[in-house]
């Protein structure tokens, strides 16, 4: 047994990033400046999208991406029960209506073909999210977002740097959102980041982002800049630090060095478990590239003799961190209240929570850990066999 706890989740944090950031608090700018705007011109670069605006969340992102497609009260977003919160609690910020889709029952992304049928003459939107850093079927989601002439906008908070058909997730969509959060693949503590190839979407990001203030409002503390600002409508204050962005340049700069740690973690772990007939492991289709952001197994629980709760609870007494990827929203108080949905109304999304279980993945885990927790699963699942 493990004489030490293994988290869920380290941030892949070093030397460099901390002295990038204390360079940045020696500058005396400490706000939206210089840093920022390099590190949207270098996420630009990497995702290969003409515009990266840095932003204070991806719930910002995703926010402003509603925004710069005008939605209005009212209308219909079509968004994936199994997500995070925020996905679809942006949609009411506009008084208007999150309509619940069900996942595919191998990937748990939205699946393409409830979402040709929840499709309405109100919808303006479908948002789709990469789960865990497996590219949704972009072909297929394009398609039917093109043929019923509503936008596509992409969660892509665990996708960093996914694929599909050889290209960067980020630039599929109208707009992209992605997540710098403690636990995503690319870290500044908190912050997100909006792509799109519109610009008049990107110009209204920004200036959304920073009050409404007339575009590049941050010069004005510059020796280019003006006292002078006007105010286009009324924005909110979601612009990054350019403390968070000299985190974010150092990240991004190790992104793929990151990605490849994560990726011979699913190697190990696939390898290690894949004979165990009790689990189900994630895919990774013919098309895309995984970012590996989660890890999760399904348990076939009735085949055992304990629940997805006690085993999470087993593999914590064994020092083995976990978590549960997610909750589908339409099991929420708000959302059965507030939508009329119950249970079995979603069925993959359902039949998949109450078996999920995610396991550690991230790059500062040595072979012995990953080796540990396979080690812990095999045992626990052959003891609690029916």
């Amino acid at each position: 047994m493990r004489s030490n706890f293994l988290p869920f989740h380290v941030p892949c944090v070093g030397d460099e990033e901390v002295a990038e950031v204390v360079k940045v608090l020696r500058s005396g700018w400490l706000t939206t400046g210089p840093q920022v705007r390099a590190f949207e011109e270098a996420f630009a670069r990497y995702i290969d999208v003409p515009h990266a605006v840095a932003l204070n969340s991806c719930t910002a992102a995703l926010h402003l991406a509603l925004d710069s497609i005008g939605l209005a009260e009212g209308d219909e977003v079509l968004v994936p029960t199994m997500t995070f919160a925020a996905t679809a609690e942006v949609v009411h910020y506009f008084k208007a209506h999150p309509v619940l889709v069900d996942c595919e029952p191998d990937t748990l992304n939205i699946d393409p073909l409830g979402v040709e049928k929840a499709i309405t003459p109100r919808t303006r939107a479908i948002i789709a999210v990469h789960y865990a850093g497996h590219p949704c079927d972009l072909a297929r989601i394009l398609e039917i977002s093109r043929l019923h002439q509503v936008k596509l906008i992409e969660d892509a908070a665990h996708a960093l740097p996914a694929s599909f058909n050889g290209r960067r997730v980020g630039n599929f969509g109208d707009l992209a959102c992605f997540s710098f959060y403690a636990t995503k693949t690319l870290c500044t503590g908190k912050g997100g980041m909006a792509t799109t190839a519109n610009s008049e979407y990107a110009d209204n990001v920004r200036i959304m982002s920073l009050h409404g203030i007339s575009k590049d409002a941050w010069r004005r503390y510059t020796a280019e800049g003006s006292w002078y600002y006007e105010i286009s409508k009324p924005g909110f204050k979601y612009n990054m630090t350019d403390i968070a962005a000299a985190m974010g340049l150092v990240q991004l700069a190790k992104c793929d060095r990151m990605w490849k740690a994560r990726k011979r973690i699913a190697e190990l772990y696939c390898a290690g478990l894949r004979d165990i007939e009790d689990i189900v492991l994630p895919v990774e289709r013919a098309e895309v590239e995984h970012s590996w952001h989660l890890y999760p197994i399904r348990l076939r629980l009735e085949s055992l003799r304990v629940t997805r709760g006690q085993f999470i609870e087993m593999m914590r007494e064994r020092n083995i961190g976990t978590s549960v990827h997610f909750i589908p929203l339409h099991l929420h108080p708000f959302y059965r209240e507030q939508y009329r949905y119950s249970r079995q109304d979603f069925p993959n999304a359902l039949s998949a929570y109450e078996s999920l279980v995610s396991l550690p993945i991230y790059p500062s885990m040595s072979e012995g850990d990953v080796f540990d927790v396979i080690e812990v699963v095999r045992d626990l699942i052959t003891s609690s066999r029916r």
